[in-house]
């Protein structure tokens, strides 16, 4: 697999990840045989460093250092939360319009502290809404959202906690999310996918001082559902 490079310089290159794809190997994840990291590593001939991560079924931006320096560097960044990050989402049901998440989340590690509530706060804007002719339990409908959610901390599993907190799914999504609209999405439409995708990341860059915005295209099964639902 040859991953695609959304941004390359002396000391960080960004990559848009696929869905699916494991950023490094895990122990709960034994089945996978790919992982983000060594195949970047092998791509450039180089060691990378993760500065931050996504879950394995979320694509879209994920950056890396290529020195142990920077990447303590940006770590830093990500954890002061100078690194602006924006996700699109696919959820059920209608979304409003802009709406503020404040909601605290248990640390799910297994470090010191796990378990303990963490401050977590994310903003939702809403893209676009659609009704479309798909039956689902006592409804003749079915209806969705396309979200851009704006994570102001970096918790685990922070959106597809939120999105559930306010009973708008993330379609895909498992354990938090729906499991009959899971279903539903894999008998109708043969997709398997989490629809969420990390669009950008913007930050300074701590040498330079340049402002970096990257951003990732839509990766094919998020475009597909986008054209089933929405139209687009």
């Amino acid at each position: 697999m040859s991953l695609s490079v959304l941004y390359q310089s002396a000391d960080l290159v960004a990559i848009n990840k696929p869905h699916g794809l494991l950023v490094h190997r895990s122990p709960i994840a034994s089945d996978a045989s790919e992982f983000a990291v060594q195949l970047l590593r092998d791509q450039l001939g180089q060691r990378v460093y993760p500065v931050h991560r996504l879950d394995r079924k979320t694509g879209g931006v994920l950056l890396f250092a290529l020195s142990e320096a920077m990447n303590a560097i940006m770590q830093t960044l990500f954890a002061e939360g100078r690194v602006h990050k924006t996700y699109l989402a696919i959820v059920r049901g209608y979304t409003a319009d802009y709406q503020e998440i404040d909601y605290p989340l248990r640390r799910e590690d297994r470090n010191a502290g796990a378990g303990e509530l963490q401050d977590a706060f994310t903003v939702l804007k809403t893209r676009q809404r659609t009704e479309v002719d798909l039956p689902f339990g006592k409804h003749a409908t079915s209806r969705y959202s396309l979200v851009e959610l704006t994570p102001t901390t970096g918790r685990m599993h922070q959106l597809r906690k939120h999105m559930a907190h306010i009973l708008h799914p993330i379609i895909g999504d498992r354990p938090h999310g729906c499991n009959k609209q899971n279903k539903l999405f894999k008998e109708r439409f043969a997709m398997d996918t989490m629809l969420l995708h990390a669009q950008t990341l913007r930050f300074r860059h701590p040498l330079s001082q340049e402002d970096i915005s990257i951003s990732a295209p839509l990766q094919a099964e998020f475009t597909r559902m986008l054209s089933l639902l929405f139209g687009q």
